[in-house]
């Protein structure tokens, strides 16, 4: 009789660790950043994430966009950074393109808890955007034309749905042709003072028909932060096209644990 209680105790006990342990896994699983902040890239500017936006909002998150002046890493980080600034709580700081190496500067605020580069730049302590995009030339589609009198990139009209934008319609590439925001070109020999992904987790989104920043570039630098990777065969602008998928990567950025 001692001996059927003791295992009956056994069992008990067993029992709650199972339940205990699976307490702890549904709480791993639980939102841990309600505010999203969204960073467009060159040639672009934050409109493009409406849908993203929509998704995320209509999830119960706080979505917010920073408007980069792209007037230079120090301008565009502190744009990033008077948004952070008016937030409360954890951050999941999303960027696309060159804003990669924008979160990874602005990505040291402490609210931020994880990062999501979209087709992006993820360049060390010491490297620039320019430093990985000399690596591979570039496409014959890529459109990107300058500099103009005042330093400033811009992407040429005739190439910027094939180059930029190729599975979103051409009206709405054409729009977004034309509202177009120019990067000041010494932005891209920059190089970085702080890598925010060598301290926090990271994902990241790998174009597999881009024009613009080759896809095996992006491995080899998503690969180099330890990042969560998916890939989609997608054009520069995948989070216009495959919103959705973006949205569900970015999403399981807000889960981490602090």
């Amino acid at each position: 009789m001692i001996l059927f209680k003791s295992v009956k105790s056994l069992i008990a006990v067993a029992i709650w660790t199972l339940s205990f342990s699976a307490v702890q896994e549904v709480a791993a699983q639980v939102v841990v950043s309600k505010n999203i902040l969204l960073v467009h890239g060159a040639f672009a500017d934050g409109s493009g994430y409406k849908s993203i936006y929509e998704i995320l909002s209509k999830k119960g998150y706080n979505v917010r966009i920073a408007q980069l002046p792209l007037t230079g890493l120090a301008d565009d980080v502190a744009a990033v950074q008077r948004v952070l600034d008016k937030l409360e709580g954890p951050v999941v700081l999303v960027g696309h393109s060159w804003s990669g190496v924008v979160i990874s500067e602005a990505g040291i605020d402490p609210k931020v808890v994880s990062l999501v580069f979209i087709a992006a730049f993820l360049p060390d302590v010491g490297e620039s955007a320019a430093t990985w995009a000399s690596t591979y030339p570039p496409a014959p589609e890529n459109g990107i034309i300058g500099p103009d009198k005042q330093g400033y990139l811009w992407y040429d009209k005739a190439k910027y749905h094939a180059g930029f934008a190729a599975d979103v319609s051409q009206k709405e590439s054409d729009f977004m042709e034309a509202s177009q925001v120019p990067i000041i070109a010494s932005s891209f020999g920059t190089v970085l003072s702080n890598a925010a992904w060598k301290t926090k987790p990271s994902f990241a989104v790998v174009t597999l028909q881009d024009k613009n920043i080759h896809p095996d570039l992006q491995r080899k630098m998503y690969k180099r932060a330890n990042s969560k990777i998916i890939e989609i065969q997608s054009s520069h602008v995948v989070y216009m096209s495959h919103a959705p998928e973006v949205s569900n990567l970015i999403i399981e950025a807000s889960k981490v644990k602090k």
